[in-house]
């Protein structure tokens, strides 16, 4: 069975760009737009990993990510924050109680691996 990844992210090219990089890794990957859209995705399905940008419009990635932290029903579900702003992003990490951050431009390496790490991590049955 694929590994589902909820990615949240409002422009269209990272969309596209990082879909097409996790599904040619084997990845199954829902989408969303804003945080909005990310709570109907995971009313409809837990993915195994969330990847969420910090700038989306309506509520900020951290919040969304405070939120879900906050909810016994997605607590255990890692998030890495995705973002192109580097000011205070250690401190907005721990804040909102995400895994780990990925800095835009991204390395897709980088990326990958951090992605593979917290859902094995996630899921030690599946090793």
């Amino acid at each position: 069975m694929k590994n589902i990844i909820l990615l949240v992210d409002d422009e269209p090219d990272i969309l596209k760009v990082v879909v097409s990089r996790l599904q040619n890794s084997g990845y199954k990957v829902l989408t969303a737009v804003d945080a909005e859209a990310a709570i109907v995705q995971l009313q409809k399905n837990i993915p195994d990993l969330i990847l969420l940008d910090l700038i989306l419009p309506k509520m900020q990635g951290d919040e969304l990510c405070r939120m879900l932290k906050s909810d016994s029903k997605y607590r255990a579900i890692p998030i890495i924050l995705f973002t192109a702003s580097v000011i205070r992003i250690p401190e907005i990490v721990q804040d909102a109680g995400a895994d780990d951050y990925v800095v835009k431009p991204f390395d897709s390496r980088e990326l990958l691996d951090k992605i593979q790490k917290f859902i094995a991590l996630a899921q030690p049955e599946k090793q």
